[in-house]
């Protein structure tokens, strides 16, 4: 890595730190006093979402001659984590509306670049990633939903399951089909419209975080979409999927490490506040050192996940084994963080009203979603033995 490199991953850049603020700023007005309220009523703030879109958080590194930004990588996990301090829940749906913009800019046709990014990149179509089969998680691989092909047209049944934001009125699907035989070159990615027909939805699931975004299966009944509707060639599907997720893995990484910091913040505020024995919490050094800590260990997953990004960005050849050391560690160390503070908040701590709660119930999933830390373990150990697979 060039001394270069080096002082772009550990010095931000102006322009680096006028994207994060104006990410904070819009986090401490838009996100943080309506998350609580969200998370309750279980509603997806439409709305507000388009309020980020018009600050250019749609289409954070998509191109720009189809209404993207254009950034990085590294400044996608700056907003990301700078979102996260308001509302993880809000900040991680944006993350997976920004990989499916992402997979339609870098493998679309110019056609389909220029018919479905810019309303992507407004979120007049909010867009959700179906990769996940009630019984293919872990091997997606072995996905079981089934696209045929009828004259200008895939047929397609099957079942998608754990869908974030699915149902929405004004909905985008990018969804990983068995166009071919078994294993990885049989899947090909299509691109599914809200509104067509053969597509349904299951209820809303109820979780124990993540209640601000709806979480639903997506059913395919003989529903009919048009070959043209495909990204790449056939049996492409499965490599596009895992080039969205190396990106998707930093994402849900840097909202971790957001919703943590958010949590350590109130700690802090808390501990200054409170009194016990004559002292003020604060003062005690035991819990002086388990701040420092969590501190310490926040900015470590913060600085490996900004090599990750920048060897994202650079296209290094051991870019996707860093994606997964991010997403394990970031995501691991941020949930035992907002679980620390939720012990140092005491039975406050437990209560809805301070808001770390939801905090931990949101930061709990992201060791599951994106491939879950067991498979993070798995795809750096292969690479560290030189298996491929």
């Amino acid at each position: 890595m060039t001394n270069g490199v080096n002082a772009a991953i550990f010095a931000l850049s102006e322009e680096q730190l006028a994207i994060r603020e104006m990410a904070r700023d819009f986090a401490a007005e838009k996100l943080a006093p309506n998350a609580l309220e969200w998370d309750q009523k279980k509603h997806l703030p439409v709305d507000v979402l388009r309020e980020a879109a018009t600050l250019g958080m749609a289409g954070i590194y998509t191109r720009e001659d189809v209404g993207g930004s254009g950034l990085t990588r590294l400044d996608a996990a700056l907003i990301f984590e700078a979102l996260s301090l308001g509302c993880p829940t809000i900040a991680a749906y944006i993350s997976i509306h920004n990989m499916v913009t992402w997979m339609v800019d870098s493998f679309g046709s110019d056609d389909q670049r220029r018919r479905w990014v810019p309303a992507l990149c407004r979120m007049e179509k909010l867009a959700s990633y179906c990769l996940t089969e009630p019984g293919a998680g872990s091997d997606a691989a072995a996905l079981r939903t089934r696209a045929v092909r009828a004259g200008d047209d895939y047929v397609l049944d099957g079942q998608k399951q754990f869908i974030s934001g699915a149902g929405n009125p004004h909905d985008f699907y990018v969804v990983m089909v068995r166009t071919g035989g078994e294993g990885p070159s049989g899947i090909s990615a299509l691109v599914v419209e809200g509104g067509t027909a053969g597509l349904s939805f299951g209820a809303n699931e109820h979780k124990m975080g993540w209640n601000a975004q709806p979480t639903r299966a997506v059913i395919f009944e003989s529903c009919r979409v048009p070959v043209a509707n495909r990204l790449g060639a056939e049996g492409e599907g499965f490599k596009i999927a895992m080039k969205g997720l190396d990106g998707g893995r930093l994402n849900i990484a840097a909202c971790s490490i957001g919703g943590a910091q958010a949590a350590l913040d109130k700690s802090v505020a808390y501990m200054r506040d409170r009194r016990a024995f004559g002292k003020r919490l604060d003062e005690f050094q035991a819990l002086q050192f388990r701040l420092a800590d969590m501190a310490t260990e926040l900015e470590a997953a913060r600085t490996l996940l900004w090599r990750a990004a920048a060897a994202l960005d650079r296209k290094d050849p051991d870019a996707m084994q860093l994606c997964a050391m991010a997403k394990r560690f970031g995501t691991d160390v941020g949930f035992e963080v907002a679980n620390q503070a939720l012990q140092l908040h005491g039975g406050y701590g437990y209560l809805s009203e301070y808001g770390i709660e939801k905090i931990v119930r949101d930061l709990r999933v992201h060791q599951i979603l994106e491939g879950s830390n067991e498979i993070m373990r798995l795809i750096v150990g292969r690479a560290l033995i030189g298996d491929r697979r």
